[in-house]
């Protein structure tokens, strides 16, 4: 088994926490370079996927832009152009409010629920593979303690 040492190529990392953070900088992107190949034949980023997957969990109600960049795991600044891309695949819909026009709701389309079915089977093999190194006690841990590296930022 690989060590972050090893793959990476230093020394031994003596310090716990500087340890520990570059394993999660390092996993981290990892794991989103194995998502990315696994969307890239869907022609969608990981960006892209999120927000499909954000807008499937309104069940078919629209949903304003600032709440999508709010949810997105991957804070960005450019979520409208992210938008423009997804309508442009017609995976979206742009809807203008009628009392305020400055105010634009997003919703998936059929077509953008039709494409996470296509994808989710391919991801949860990803996820699969990468969760037999784990037993469900340890990837819940890790979870929680995650969630406490975040704790109070």
């Amino acid at each position: 088994m690989s060590i972050l040492e090893d793959i990476i190529k230093t020394k031994p990392i003596k310090d716990p926490y500087s340890r520990a953070f570059l394993n999660i900088m390092y996993t981290g992107t990892w794991l989103l370079s194995r998502i990315n190949q696994v969307l890239k034949p869907f022609d969608l980023t990981e960006p892209q996927y999120n927000v499909l997957r954000i807008l499937r969990g309104q069940q078919g109600e629209a949903m304003p832009l600032f709440e999508i960049q709010e949810r997105m795991i991957q804070k960005m600044s450019n979520v409208s152009r992210l938008i423009d891309k997804l309508l442009e695949k017609g995976l979206v819909v742009r809807k203008e409010c009628r009392d305020n026009r400055r105010k634009v709701d997003i919703m998936i389309t059929k077509k953008g629920l039709d494409m996470l079915d296509a994808v989710e089977p391919n991801l949860n093999s990803l996820f699969d593979g990468v969760a037999k190194n784990l037993k469900k006690d340890d990837a819940r841990l890790l979870g929680e303690m995650l969630d406490t590296l975040r704790k109070d930022l």
